[in-house]
């Protein structure tokens, strides 16, 4: 039997791998023999994690497209708990994923384990009505935007700022030239990047809407060349049966390049618009889901923005195309009007900087830089001795 004192990690949503892998790195790093178990990405089992499953089984999103894996999942939150009671378990750390995550902090709030919320559902814009919950299950709220931590403290609620995954992975990187050369794009053209998002079923929903768009696009603007951003948790024939004949090519691996190198990205909403953000791409953001979910949604959310990037800033700063409004016609629209007016390409240029410096910088008051994820251990530390 396996004596080790155990961390117990869920982060079943793909944007939470690279984060969970920093944490992880500083974990091991200052406590070599600690056992790290749970849901995670490949870069999160690379660092350390031991996982409890398929990592492409758990990027699902919307009410109705859980359903068909109920029993998947029900299974899976057995295991969880199951895991969490056998072994020495020293915290349970939660990333994101709040669908699945608070429901595990609420099953398992009587055994007396510190839990560790790292990168906050976003309650300051929908769920307020969960606030109640977060403060009676959660020990500690690791937030990545500043403004969270007010937010927390005013409902009473202990928060700490880390600073933001997307500064750390991002600090050193390429320039948009060099990245557009190692890609091979055409200098005399401009490049639009197709990316639907990081799970199936966006991807399965997003892009139709995204080759139609490139078909108009493509009749009334001849200096241009599309590149889709595809992910390595895709099957490769996803993205063909959908493309079929129109021969754009699909990247995989390499989003961030391709983002930086890009002079316009057609985007799914969450994180993938902070990311287009920091490298101050421009872009227009969709978002599709199934008719229940969408309904179900309408009633419950109440927002006057849904991508991230526009939540951040305040204002509607990019393009916004929900549902039936995220149409081919629209869609090409809104590239066509971005491409072809200087003053509003520039515009939102200086907008997406304004929304990239809320990010932080990665540096404390000394000057001295530290990751998100060294803060994070940090404050964990301070919770919890940790070895």
């Amino acid at each position: 039997m396996d004596k080790r004192d155990s961390i117990f990690i869920s982060a079943g949503d793909p944007s939470a791998d690279f984060p969970g892998k920093l944490l992880i790195e500083e974990i091991v790093a200052a406590c070599p023999d600690m056992k790290i178990t749970g849901l995670g990405g490949p870069l999160m089992q690379e660092a350390g994690l031991e996982p409890l499953a398929d990592y492409k089984k758990l990027a699902v999103i919307g009410f109705w497209e859980v359903l068909p894996k109920y029993l998947f999942f029900r299974r899976l939150m057995a295991q969880s708990i199951k895991t969490i009671k056998k072994n020495r378990v020293k915290a349970v750390i939660l990333i994101d994923y709040p669908g699945f995550n608070l429901r595990l902090a609420e099953k398992i709030k009587s055994l007396n384990v510190p839990i560790i919320y790292y990168i906050s559902p976003q309650v300051w814009a929908w769920g307020k009505g969960r606030i109640g919950k977060i403060k009676k299950l959660i020990d500690l709220m690791l937030v990545i935007f500043p403004f969270e931590v007010d937010f927390y403290m005013k409902h009473g609620i202990e928060a700490i700022f880390t600073g933001h995954p997307i500064v750390d992975r991002f600090k050193s990187f390429p320039s948009k030239e060099e990245c557009r050369r190692s890609l091979g794009f055409d200098s005399a053209k401009k490049v639009i990047a197709l990316w639907p998002g990081s799970r199936r079923s966006e991807v399965k929903r997003m892009l139709p809407a995204m080759i139609d768009a490139v078909e108009k696009i493509s009749a009334k603007m001849s200096n241009v060349e599309f590149v889709v951003a595809g992910v390595t948790n895709i099957d490769a024939q996803v993205y063909s049966d959908i493309i079929k004949d129109s021969q754009i090519p699909v990247v995989t691996g390499q989003t961030p390049e391709i983002i930086n190198g890009a002079d316009l990205v057609i985007t799914s909403s969450g994180t993938a618009t902070l990311e287009t953000a920091y490298f101050e791409t421009p872009m227009v953001v969709i978002y599709k889901t199934g008719w229940m979910t969408y309904q179900i949604a309408r009633r419950l959310v109440n927002l006057k923005a849904i991508a991230m990037v526009n939540l951040i800033a305040g204002e509607h700063i990019v393009p916004e195309l929900i549902q039936h409004d995220a149409s081919a016609k629209n869609i090409s629209g809104e590239v066509i009007g971005l491409l072809t007016d200087k003053n509003r390409y520039d515009a939102m240029i200086g907008a997406l900087h304004k929304v990239g410096q809320r990010l932080g910088t990665g540096d404390d008051a000394s000057g001295e830089y530290k990751s998100a994820g060294k803060r994070a251990f940090e404050a964990i530390a301070q919770k919890v001795t940790p070895c």
